[in-house]
């Protein structure tokens, strides 16, 4: 068996803050020589241990105040622990809050300059990379202007450049990727992905779940400072998810609790209805409806294994309540091999009303589903049965990854999938009055169904 040393080694840590109603008193709990205590003290990291394997993508997680970035802090080396040890083996490089770790006073350049200093690399070493660098963040003559002059932005363009391009043995990142725009932050995540293929180690902060299962080997979950759960990346992100709508789904309960509906209606013919999940499933949700079953089959009802695309499939998902559910939500979510969610569907996105539901009644629903030309691969579809709206539901029941289907290719797609161009000469734009006309000549839009009930 192979050993892979760790790089980071953290044991028994704890971070506590003093707080204090008002500014004077630290002052007099100085003079009074701690005889007296005039302070509250929070712990924000309480008796975290856990260890980083070299080459490994770790991912922290947990809702706001649960400690994440001041464990980062302290792995960085900007703050002190309390209590435990923390040992940190390599060049570390943070993108941490906004704005940290630069001086505002200084140029872009500058602070390039600063960063690389203390990281111990000689002058020459950063100025050779200086070109990279600039290149990365794009952000043009503002390089030589102040930090304090960039928007919040160009802040995290030049921080992220900065620590990618130093040669790193770690880097950390604490969710700064959230502020800058959508094409950025594709540059930063392939960066990223190229980063573990060369071994780095990285410490990953965020809230986006996607992100945890597409890149992370292990999480951490974090709550009030303490471990709830350590493991595989993906199976501890569906855990929190889980929790997250649990407890938000008891927080509607409390501020929108309301009488049961009264109304019936008959349950779905035997035959229309969907049923054998696979035992060991994640399943999550309050529980006053389930999920029996999801198929996957072409317009004649024939079940799919495997499909070329692009096509039209039925997703069918068969739901009974076990208590009285006032506004039914069914839907699903498409994933692909990397975890990803691609796409998804449900009853309220396609104007698709259900009736309320009673306990025992079962409702089936199929969405027709016209898929484009998709990368091949295994792609899984996740069932799920709310109540209420769009906007504020309560999660009965989520099944994930309970049906998969296999995506061939007649011919190669980039990315995700083949977005069809109309390609028109100019003669044909002309004559036809315009794109839009000419559309109308050469070009077949793609057709988008709704769901319908049974």
């Amino acid at each position: 068996m192979r050993f892979v040393p760790a790089v980071i080694e953290v044991e028994s840590l704890s971070k506590a803050y003093k707080l204090y109603a008002r500014p004077g008193d630290r002052l007099k709990e100085l003079l009074l020589f701690n005889r007296r205590r005039m302070h509250q003290e929070h712990v924000a990291v309480d008796d975290v241990t856990f260890s980083v394997e070299r080459g490994e993508t770790f991912c922290i997680i947990g809702e706001n105040g649960s400690g994440k970035s001041t464990l980062l802090q302290i792995l960085a080396g900007i703050m002190r622990a309390t209590r435990g040890d923390v040992r940190v083996h390599g060049r570390v490089t943070a993108l941490l809050e906004l704005g940290s770790g630069f001086n505002h006073e200084f140029t872009g350049r500058e602070n390039v300059m600063l960063n690389g200093a203390i990281l111990g690399m000689a002058t020459a070493d950063v100025t050779a990379r200086l070109g990279e660098i600039t290149a990365f963040a794009s952000i043009g003559e503002f390089l030589d202007q102040p930090v304090r002059t960039y928007s919040s932005g160009m802040i995290v363009r030049l921080a992220f450049a900065i620590a990618v391009h130093l040669d790193p043995d770690i880097l950390i990142v604490d969710e700064a990727l959230a502020v800058g725009d959508i094409g950025f932050r594709q540059r930063c995540m392939r960066r990223i992905h190229d980063m573990r293929a060369r071994g780095v180690t990285i410490v990953y902060v965020t809230h986006d779940s996607a992100d945890v299962r597409a890149i992370g080997d292990r999480a951490l979950w974090l709550d009030r400072g303490r471990m709830v759960e350590i493991g595989d990346a993906r199976e501890v992100s569906l855990r929190y998810i889980a929790a997250l709508l649990e407890k938000d789904s008891l927080r509607l309960d409390r501020e929108h609790r309301r009488a049961a509906s009264a109304h019936v209606i008959s349950s779905a013919a035997p035959e229309q209805i969907v049923t054998g999940l696979a035992a060991g499933l994640h399943r999550h949700g309050d529980g006053r409806a389930e999920v029996l079953g999801i198929a996957i089959t072409d317009e004649r009802g024939r079940r799919l294994r495997d499909i070329t695309t692009p096509a039209t499939i039925v997703i069918r998902v068969s739901i009974r309540a076990r208590a009285p559910i006032d506004a039914p939500i069914v839907g699903f979510l498409m994933r692909t091999d990397q975890a990803v969610d691609f796409s998804g569907a449900n009853t309220r996105r396609e104007d698709v009303e259900l009736p309320p539901m009673q306990p025992g009644e079962i409702h089936t629903v199929d969405f027709h589903a016209h898929l484009p030309a998709l990368r091949a691969g295994c792609y899984t579809f996740t069932p799920a049965v709310a109540d209420g709206t769009l906007e504020a539901f309560r999660l009965c029941d989520m099944v994930e990854n309970a049906a998969p289907l296999r995506v061939l290719t007649s011919a190669p797609v980039r990315g995700l999938m083949y977005v069809p161009c109309v390609s028109v000469s100019a003669e044909v734009v002309r004559r036809a009055g315009g794109f839009q006309a000419a559309e109308k000549v050469r070009g077949n839009p793609l057709p988008y169904g709704r769901g319908s009930v049974s």
